[in-house]
């Protein structure tokens, strides 16, 4: 592996069905880790066939195109209301727009009022900017405001 920067990398984009057969099992090794459909990695490669060696030379270069680039991650931070089913409604939201939380971090009410960042992955197609207006038209939401978006 290499020793280049992020910026440094050329990233390409093949089809799967003329790489090398190891390449192929690395993507399935990863899945099935993730998955935890094996427990160790020595077990995974044992049941796809390759050599723990080959996986771990392969497994922080190649990945799944949709996995890495159709979905995308952002982090939004609101001030709620203290009144019970506030959260709830905001998670609910977030759930009707098909988001994915991956982060939900409260603080404790000051003045009646909490900051929640939550952090969630939307797929390519939906629309940060459309969800951010829907969250800040829900009863009980102060603010909100997008962070971060990669």
């Amino acid at each position: 592996m290499s020793d280049k920067s992020d910026y440094e990398k050329n990233w390409v984009v093949v089809d799967s069905s003329v790489l090398p057969e190891v390449i192929l099992k690395t993507l399935t090794v990863k899945r099935m880790l993730a998955n935890r459909e094996e427990k160790s990695s020595s077990a995974a490669c044992r049941a796809v066939g390759i050599s723990r060696s080959a996986f771990y030379k392969y497994r922080d270069s190649v990945f799944i195109y949709e996995e890495q680039m159709r979905n995308q991650i952002f982090t939004v931070y609101l001030v709620l209301h203290d009144e019970a089913g506030i959260l709830s409604g905001v998670l609910h939201t977030l759930s009707d727009a098909n988001a994915n939380v991956l982060t939900l971090n409260q603080s404790i009410p000051v003045d009646g009022a909490a900051a929640v960042t939550i952090t969630f992955r939307l797929q390519e197609s939906a629309s940060v900017s459309a969800l951010c207006s829907s969250l800040g038209e829900r009863k009980g939401v102060v603010e909100v405001r997008l962070l971060s978006g990669s």
